[in-house]
């Protein structure tokens, strides 16, 4: 994939996800987007009280897989990262 191709699908994603940011900011929390891989895969980060809850793959499968799937189709699938820095 090129680049920009990359930078233009990652914009796209944060775009979705925002859908999903309200709901859960109001528990404290929110979702940040990693990387993209190869194949289309969305790696992503849970911040705040999303990382230690217990509904946060129900999260996953209803919120983010949702809004990804409406908002950027390309998306392959999607994967949280534990433990990642920057």
């Amino acid at each position: 994939m090129i680049a920009s191709e990359k930078e233009k699908l990652l914009e796209r994603i944060d775009a979705a996800l925002e859908e999903v940011r309200p709901h859960l900011a109001v528990d404290g929390g929110d979702v940040e987007v990693v990387d993209l891989t190869d194949e289309n895969i969305v790696q992503v980060k849970w911040l705040g009280t999303c990382q230690n809850c217990s509904m946060s793959v129900m999260t996953m499968k209803a919120d983010i897989e949702q809004a990804l799937r409406n908002g950027v189709p390309e998306v392959r699938g999607e994967e949280a990262i534990k433990g990642w820095q920057a």
